[in-house]
């Protein structure tokens, strides 16, 4: 599939959840407080905290859109073609979307040595639970077991699946963890926002909350932040809502500011994360932002000079060189990759083909095109090596 002379670590692929994905170690008591499933209009939904949720048409994925269908879309549409269309085709939900063995035989048709594996509406459920927060403890417990039962935190040592990690309960966060650890994990995933409970919002960097990264700074784990509902509003430019006005038809599809929500929340996370010192109070946390593009990143730098400049004796250290050692950036793949390289090093960068969802590459190695301007060593650092260093425990 490609001229390298190695097989690449993907640090963005995903599964889609099986159908008792969120049920299955629910309790019966608690299932009407986490997901359950509704038929309506001769179609399955999930009710997320007793209310329906649209996040995707077909929670059941069968038939499911090809990967890599919106490719061509993200690349500028240069055929001009109705983005409807482009997500028209349907096949059977293969094997290898379900199930680890059959989904390794992909990976080695596909050039792949491992892999990192995340949610597809694993990372979209705490948002609609976030004032519930025994629902949301006993719905990602349940899911991280089921996320190890169906595909293992480190399956033959290839796939790696990411447990999700909420803080909504710090002590929960913690048990969790060391749970993730006990099992094997590499990585654990959470998603860019603010903490949520049922007093409000507090940010990850306050001190509540520093016993949790004490103890991923003493495991050495890479903590993942990855695109999901973040709960970002649009300010009444659009409808709110993870998936609401996406477009019922061809004649309602158009861009909103919504389409900035991914970036907009990893940019507030990871500014944060710098602006609490988390890197300086944490000097063996290793941050890794997957599937939130980074075209912020300019912006960030900057305001994080300006921070610096602006308050003397704030930042022991460097803020926008503290960031460049911690903090590992996965672009989308229509973004620059070299300017991406000039702001953080080719050190941080991380590749990941989001596969198999709509948005994502055709096939993961689709993306060597992307990284075709940089010499060899370049590549591989990018392809393979960096998550592979990601990917192994740094204890503290």
């Amino acid at each position: 599939m490609s001229d390298l002379s190695y097989p690449v670590f993907d640090c963005d692929n995903h599964y889609y959840e099986a159908l008792d994905a969120f049920t299955r170690h629910v309790p019966a008591e608690m299932q009407s407080r986490c997901v359950q499933w509704v038929d309506m209009d001769g179609r399955k939904h999930h009710l997320v905290g007793g209310k329906l949720t649209h996040a995707v048409k077909n929670p059941t994925w069968d038939p499911i859109a090809l990967p890599g269908a919106m490719y061509e879309y993200f690349r500028g549409n240069p055929d001009g073609k109705n983005p409807f269309e482009m997500m028209s085709k349907r096949e059977r939900l293969p094997d290898y979307y379900m199930d680890p063995d059959a989904r390794l035989k992909k990976m080695d048709e596909q050039g792949l040595e491992a892999m990192w594996l995340f949610p597809t509406l694993g990372v979209l459920y705490e948002e609609l639970l976030k004032n519930d927060t025994e629902a949301v403890k006993t719905l990602f417990r349940a899911f991280n077991r089921w996320v190890d039962e169906d595909w293992g935190v480190a399956y033959k040592n290839r796939i790696f699946g990411a447990p999700y990690i909420t803080l909504a309960d710090r002590e929960f966060a913690i048990e969790e963890l060391e749970w993730a650890l006990g099992r094997g994990a590499r990585v654990v995933v959470m998603r860019p926002s603010a903490v949520w409970n049922e007093d409000g919002a507090m940010s990850p960097t306050n001190e509540y909350f520093d016993p949790f990264w004490a103890r991923v700074n003493e495991a050495g784990i890479t903590v993942v932040v990855h695109a999901g509902d973040s709960g970002y509003s649009a300010n009444g430019y659009a409808q709110d809502g993870f998936s609401a006005d996406i477009g019922k038809s061809a004649g309602d599809y158009g861009p909103n500011v919504k389409g900035f929500s991914i970036e907009r929340a990893a940019y507030d996370w990871l500014i944060t994360m710098a602006y609490g010192r988390m890197f300086e109070r944490f000097p063996n946390l290793r941050i890794a932002s997957v599937e939130n593009g980074s075209e912020f990143l300019g912006d960030m730098f900057r305001k994080l000079d300006q921070a610096k400049n602006r308050m003397p004796g704030y930042f022991k250290e460097d803020p926008s060189d503290n960031f460049r050692e911690h903090v590992w950036i996965n672009p989308f793949w229509e973004d620059d990759t070299g300017e991406v390289v000039q702001h953080m090093g080719a050190d941080r960068v991380i590749f990941g083909s989001d596969w198999p969802h709509i948005e994502g590459m055709p096939q993961p190695l689709d993306y060597l095109k992307d990284v075709a301007q940089f010499d060899d060593a370049t590549k591989q650092k990018i392809m393979r090596d960096n998550t592979r260093t990601l990917n192994e425990l740094r204890p503290a």
